[in-house]
């Protein structure tokens, strides 16, 4: 006889990022070696459960419960994962010399380094390597971690343009002295010209030097060769200058690629550092980090609210465009969520506090997205899988440049000089930013907009989609009853929705609510009901303005009977799959009203968007029934419902139109669609902001409960695609021209790097336009673009 016993991932193993991580097998072969039957992950409302199979003639279920914790406790203390922020690197193959570096370290399991965000992600083994020897190493690569509290000087910031600057002035007073008469000036302009070369050339040279020690071969030892071949034909001038060039480069480069990094961390910094907490009756001024949940604070008119929380007093409008991409404030009153970040409107708020400062929204979704910065898109895969072969055939022609020409009579110098033009023309230094930096702007412009993307992948994916399934209640409809119809049999309807506020106001039932919502947005006011009795599953009595007065469905009435048109006219309302409510005064039915899930909205404009963004087919996917399905799907222009569903129809769904089209999304709340979401090529969930379920199953969550921001989230998607060919064409057309220009002499040394470099510097600019991204306007997405 075998049990089985579920427990919270994250609360086992509280330290892992995801269930894909190397410790869920780690934990499952401990568990499984201690005598447990079966160990898996399963998922449960869109979270991870770690699912444990015994036997109980064996073993207690406290004692499975304790081996799991126990063990994963073990497992969190020994494999340690974090996110550093890596300083030093100043072009894309640092990535690659780190990445080979640490991953040749005992004990460390993972290393994924992205140089245009500056981020390494990090897993390693603290039994076998410490975090102060891994830091060494990078250390000794010349690369340094950047702890969170350390503020970047303004040296930091411009070193390398300083460096550049002075390797320039150096180049400069050498050429002028050059020009003068003297015994001694050719010397001297040598030795100013070494002097440049030495201080233009210093990173190159280091990068150069350990991507050697790592056995790779990138573009500075590439620029490095280039310089000390130019030098030992006694072109100094040649060799200065293309060092100058190229540490202006990169430095230019970086001062570009940091304009990207900022508009991230400029969501980090929305936070303030401190709130106006409630502690014994006084009001203190502490750092947000203090606050625990449970903590009151007082978000006064115009201030950013500390913490995520909930309302306990006040009403206002608040401004989370930084959060969510809503463009008009959102009203808050008691018992609303707001969240970290976001602007109070002109009313006073008293909040609690529900989550601590580094489990915010606003934290975990710029540490989603720091993460995500890590992860490399199938074009920049192939890149680099392009460079390691494309290297090593440039060396390899450069040497045969070097040796063949001289047998066939060219002279040694000129040959051995346009060889290392053609070295410098082959240096693949744009198509290796070409992609990253459009990524990292990319995620960044979306993060801005309220669009999560976990990814360069997922961003690619994006813009080739041409099918959407969509779950109904919650995605499409707001997945709560409202009122849709109102029809009075005797009197007004204003009176007729009055009585039912009346009765309803005393009850908490959400169909009750919906109908006293009803009755505010038309500004009734209503008399307070007395003798109020509820009948359950049926509704209720009470008496309104003296009157007897009951409200419900037809089964309250049954036993004194419903005139055949009352009951046609609920029937038929009924098969439109609405909720209906009668009312009666002193025997007589005075009127009834119908509620159902209505769809968000702006929701035909938003399927209109993703028409017009070539989104050829949408698929709703319910497990209502097939008439209410398809009222809420004709509302708002969606032709294909499957209905009636079970969370393991919907997987075969998913699994049949990724059969037919390949590239399918599933779009949910992020808890009972998750399986479907997994299945998909990309799952994306709503209401990232308010629900960390979302942000943690979701490929791309978007941040507010609404659709509103899929079409801006696609359109980034293809605009980022359209940058990344832009580049990668640029990169690919000054190679494929200075390549030809140098080895039949008709460019300089000096002219291939200042082209070279302008085009490194031209790519991440280009890359850059993505920040500026405008969002799609209903009519006209499918011509929107970077500007």
């Amino acid at each position: 006889m075998t049990e089985k016993l579920s427990l919270q991932l994250a609360l086992v193993l509280p330290g892992v990022p995801d269930e894909r991580d190397a410790c869920i097998q780690r934990l499952t072969d401990v568990l499984q070696a201690q005598g447990l039957e079966k160990v898996h992950v399963t998922q449960q409302d869109g979270k991870p459960l770690l699912c444990l199979h015994y036997d109980p003639t064996t073993i207690r279920p406290t004692q499975v419960r304790d081996m799991a914790q126990a063990a994963g406790a073990q497992l969190s203390a020994r494999y340690q994962h974090e996110l550093m922020r890596i300083d030093g690197m100043d072009c894309a193959t640092c990535a690659t010399v780190i990445e080979h570096a640490l991953q040749r370290l005992e004990g460390v399991e993972e290393a994924a380094v992205s140089y245009a965000a500056e981020r390494m992600r990090l897993e390693y083994d603290t039994q076998r390597v410490s975090r102060q020897a891994i830091v060494q190493r990078l250390q000794a690569l010349g690369y340094s971690v950047r702890e969170p509290e350390h503020e970047e000087t303004w040296f930091e910031q411009y070193r390398e343009l300083i460096v550049s600057a002075a390797a320039g002035a150096l180049l400069l007073a050498g050429w002028l002295v050059g020009t003068r008469q003297g015994v001694s000036t050719p010397l001297v302009s040598a030795g100013l010209m070494g002097a440049s070369m030495v201080i233009g050339g210093y990173y190159a040279m280091r990068d150069a030097w350990q991507s050697i020690r790592e056995r790779v071969l990138d573009i500075d030892v590439l620029m490095i060769v280039a310089a000390m071949g130019a030098a030992a034909l006694g072109q100094w001038a040649e060799g200065a200058l293309l060092l100058v060039l190229f540490s202006l480069g990169h430095a230019l480069e970086h001062l570009a690629m940091d304009r990207a990094r900022h508009a991230m961390e400029a969501l980090a910094n929305l936070a303030p550092k401190t709130a106006l907490a409630l502690r014994d009756g006084a009001e203190l001024e502490l750092p947000v980090e203090s606050l625990q949940r449970g903590d009151q604070v007082l978000v006064k008119p115009g201030q950013r609210i500390a913490a995520d929380g909930k309302v306990l007093e006040g009403v206002s409008a608040v401004n989370q465009a930084a959060i969510t991409g809503e463009s008009m404030p959102v009203d808050k009153a008691v018992d609303s969520l707001v969240f970290a970040g976001t602007v109070n409107g002109e009313g006073l708020l008293r909040v609690e506090v529900t989550k601590l400062a580094r489990d915010s929204s606003l934290a975990r979704m710029v540490h989603l997205v720091a993460e995500a910065q890590t992860e490399k898109s199938p074009t920049q895969r192939f890149v680099s899988r392009f460079e390691k072969v494309f290297v090593p055939l440039v060396l390899l022609g450069v040497a045969a440049l070097i040796v063949i020409p001289p047998l066939l009579g060219m002279p040694f110098a000129e040959s051995f000089y346009r060889a290392m033009a053609v070295l410098v023309a082959a240096s693949p230094c744009a198509l290796a930013i070409a992609t990253p930096s459009a990524v990292l702007a990319g995620v960044a412009r979306a993060a801005r907009g309220g669009v999560l993307i976990k990814g360069g992948m997922h961003l690619e994916n994006l813009r080739s989609l041409s099918v959407m399934a969509f779950d109904k209640t919650g995605t499409i409809t707001t997945g709560k009853p409202s009122v849709t119809d109102v029809i009075a049999l005797d009197g007004s309807e204003a009176d007729l929705l009055t009585m039912a506020a009346s009765i309803e106001s005393r009850s908490g039932h959400p169909l009750a609510q919906a109908v006293v919502q009803a009755a505010r947005a038309r500004q009734l006011a209503w008399p307070e009901a007395t003798d109020v009795q509820s009948v359950t599953g049926k509704g209720m009595h009470a008496v309104v303005s003296s009157r007897p007065v009951s409200i419900g469905n037809l089964r309250l009435f049954e036993a004194e009977g419903v005139p055949d048109t009352v009951r046609t006219q609920v029937l038929g309302l009924e098969a439109l799959g609405k909720t209906t409510m009668l009312v009666r005064r002193e025997g007589t039915f005075v009127g009834l009203l119908a509620l159902a899930d209505t769809p968000r909205l702006g929701m035909r404009d938003v399927f209109a968007q993703l028409a017009s963004l070539g989104i050829r087919q949408t698929v709703m996917l319910t497990g209502d029934n097939e008439p209410v399905a398809k009222a809420v799907a004709a509302s708002v222009g969606i032709t294909d419902v499957r209905a009636g569903l079970l969370p393991e129809d919907k997987l075969k769904v998913i699994d049949e139109l990724m059969r037919d089209h390949q590239q399918v999304a599933m779009v949910g709340d992020g808890v009972n669609d998750a399986p479907a979401m997994a299945r998909a090529t990309i799952g994306i969930a709503m209401g990232g902001a308010g629900t960390d379920v979302a942000l943690e199953t979701a490929d791309v969550a978007l941040m507010g409960d609404d659709l509103s921001r899929l079409p801006f989230a696609i359109a980034l998607s293809r605009a980022s695609r359209s940058i990344i060919q832009q580049n990668l064409w640029a990169a690919f057309g000054v190679v494929a021209l200075l390549i030809p220009a140098t080895l039949l002499g008709l460019a300089s040394m000096g002219v291939a790097v200042l082209i070279h470099e302008g085009a490194t510097v031209l790519v991440v600019l280009n890359a850059l336009r993505l920040l500026r991204f405008r969002e799609p306007k209903a009519g006209r997405a499918g011509q929107t673009g970077a500007q």
